[in-house]
C-alpha cells in the first residue's frame, strides 16, 4: 500500500459510521443543508429555548470589550456573533466563519438585517485563512464535534488567537449519569421524532445525537486544549453538562 493509500484509507466518526476521513467534511455540509433552513427553530424546540441562555453565558464569559476583535467561529446564523458585535462596537471587528455556505448565507442576511456590516469567510477551522496572534477571542459554538481533526481546529484557534487572549468552545458534552437515561431516550428517539416532524429530515438529527456520544467528554477536551499550548483551562457545567464552556489562555509572550 503506497503512503497516498494509506492517508485516503484513514477513518473518522460520522456520528455512530465510520467513514473516510476525506468523505466525513462534505457529508456534514450535506447534513446542514439539509437542516439550514429550519435551524433555529429547531434550536428553540430542541433545547427549549435553553441554547439562547447558554450563548448568553459564553458571550458575557468571553468578556469582550469595545474595539476588540473576535472570530466567531462555525458561526451558521450568526446569533453568537450579532451578540458580540454589539458589545465590541463600530471600533471592534466580528469575523463569522463557518465551513456551509447555506448556513453562512443566513447568517449574512440576519447581520446585514441588523444593521451590522462584518466580513464573512467561508472556511475550514482545520486551516484557518488568518495570521497569527489575530484575535482577542476565537470562539467556537456546536461545530468543534463536527470537525474531522478536532485537535488540528484547536490549534488553529489557539494560533490565531493574540497572546493573553481566549480561546473558548460552546459544546454538548458529557451529562450528570443521574439524567443520562432521560437523556439517552430524548436523544435517540424524539429528536429524530421532532427533526422529521418539523423539517422532514429524521437522518439529520439522528447524526446530531450520535456525534455528540462520540465528541470528547470535558476532561479530555481540557487536555486536548491544553496540549495546543493553553493556559487555565477550565469548564463550566450547563444544564448538568448536556452543554459545557471549556475556556483557555494562550500563553503571554
Amino acid at each position: 500500500m503506497t503512503e497516498k493509500e494509506k492517508t485516503s484509507s484513514k477513518e473518522t466518526h460520522f456520528g455512530f459510521k465510520r467513514v473516510a476521513e476525506e468523505e466525513k467534511a462534505q457529508q456534514v455540509r450535506d447534513v446542514f443543508d439539509s437542516v439550514a433552513p429550519k435551524y433555529d427553530l429547531m434550536n428553540d424546540v430542541l433545547s427549549f429555548g435553553m441554547h439562547r441562555f447558554w450563548k448568553w453565558f459564553a458571550v458575557g464569559k468571553a468578556d469582550v470589550a469595545r474595539g476588540m476583535k473576535v472570530l466567531d467561529l462555525a458561526a451558521g446564523t450568526a446569533d453568537l456573533s450579532l451578540k458580540f458585535a454589539e458589545r465590541v462596537g463600530r471600533d471592534g471587528e466580528v469575523w463569522p466563519t463557518d465551513i456551509n455556505r447555506s448556513m453562512l448565507s443566513l447568517g449574512a442576511k440576519r447581520m446585514k438585517a441588523a444593521g451590522f456590516d462584518m466580513p464573512v469567510v467561508q472556511c475550514d477551522c482545520e486551516k484557518l485563512p488568518f495570521p497569527d496572534n489575530t484575535f482577542d477571542v476565537v470562539m467556537v459554538s456546536f461545530g468543534l464535534r463536527n470537525m474531522t481533526h478536532k485537535d488540528r481546529a484547536l490549534s488553529e484557534m489557539q494560533r490565531v488567537c493574540r497572546p493573553g487572549g481566549k480561546v473558548m468552545v460552546l459544546e454538548f458534552s458529557k451529562v450528570n449519569r443521574l439524567l443520562q437515561p432521560f437523556y439517552d431516550f430524548y436523544s435517540f428517539r424524539l429528536m429524530p421524532w421532532l427533526g422529521g416532524k418539523i423539517s422532514n429530515d429524521s437522518e439529520s438529527y439522528r447524526y446530531l445525537a450520535e456525534s455528540i456520544r462520540v465528541h470528547p467528554d470535558q476532561p479530555t477536551l481540557a487536555k486536548m486544549m491544553e496540549e495546543t499550548g493553553l493556559e487555565n483551562v477550565h469548564w463550566h457545567n450547563l444544564t448538568f453538562g448536556v452543554c459545557a464552556l471549556h475556556i483557555g489562555r494562550k500563553k503571554e509572550d
